[in-house]
């Protein structure tokens, strides 16, 4: 890949302006591309801004940050309103709910409205690339690109290549990985990819031993955390990531793959049912102080 095809990303779209897209907006910017933030409403990319905003502000006030670097980021990037907010852009990252039919609906939209040669990258953690690519018209011009949450702390990213996915596709979103100082992985195309693929399970079976009454949930953890050395539990770490982002990965890798090993867990959905998606909403297998 010629170097001019690297930096001829100059305008980085970023498409859902939830946890995820904000910290991919924020890295973006931070390593110097322009970026736009979109989201169906305007309000809600402005939030999202704001918040990646106070972020910073906090960095500065910790030492970790100074205060020019802070101002800088801030400035590289826009709130817009709707993909056709994205329509200049020269890149772009969707980074919206984990659900294949709005995935879908989401490329073909953007294929209209992204000028022809521009990249379309996934965040999908669990959707198989050769799925979404095929409702455009430019899957060689399709990927993976699954950030790992937080996204300003965490170093992975993966890559997941579709069927038709061109070489230089592929090289440029590395380049642009590496520009952000990520590490990336490849993954083929198939549903979990490496990641999800190992955690899932683990996690869907710590469930299972919650809801079996082997442990309680803190003891499960921290069996977990001081028996394997993992900086979280668990079920803490699925609290972390959203019960229901969990248990729409675990459907696509047990419809995907067709293997019982991966039926959700039982309590895993009746948690998701009842509202107790883990921290962004006070409740999960732990409780969570929602003021703090």
């Amino acid at each position: 890949m010629s170097t001019s095809m690297i930096s001829n990303v100059e305008v980085f779209g970023v498409l859902g302006a939830g946890q995820m897209g904000a910290g991919i907006a924020h890295v973006a910017a931070q390593a110097g591309l322009t970026v736009r933030l979109a989201d169906v409403s305007l309000a809600r990319a402005e939030k999202a801004c704001a918040d990646i905003d106070k972020r910073l502000g906090k960095a500065v006030e910790k030492g970790k940050l100074d205060a020019e670097t802070h101002r800088a980021i801030v400035s590289r990037i826009q709130a817009v309103e709707g993909l056709e907010g994205l329509a200049n852009a020269d890149f772009v990252v969707e980074a919206v709910n984990e659900n294949e039919s709005l995935k879908k609906e989401i490329f073909a939209r953007l294929d209209v409205i992204c000028r022809p040669g521009v990249v379309l990258a996934s965040n999908t953690s669990s959707i198989p690339i050769t799925r979404i690519g095929a409702a455009t018209k430019r899957p060689e011009l399709v990927i993976g690109m699954h950030f790992m949450n937080p996204v300003p702390v965490m170093k992975l990213v993966e890559i997941i290549r579709g069927l038709a996915t061109s070489d230089e596709t592929n090289a440029l979103t590395q380049a642009l990985c590496a520009r952000m100082q990520k590490t990336t992985v490849t993954s083929r195309d198939i549903g979990g990819f490496i990641v999800n693929r190992v955690l899932m399970p683990m996690i869907n079976e710590a469930v299972y031993a919650l809801y079996e009454g082997i442990g309680t949930a803190q003891d499960i953890d921290t069996g977990m955390k001081l028996g394997t050395n993992q900086p979280m539990g668990p079920l803490e770490l699925a609290d972390f990531i959203g019960l229901d982002t969990c248990l729409a990965i675990m459907e696509v890798l047990h419809t995907g793959l067709g293997d019982a090993k991966y039926r959700p867990c039982p309590l895993l959905r009746q948690h998701v049912d009842a509202g107790w998606l883990g921290r962004k909403s006070g409740r999960g297998f732990h409780r969570y102080d929602t003021n703090g």
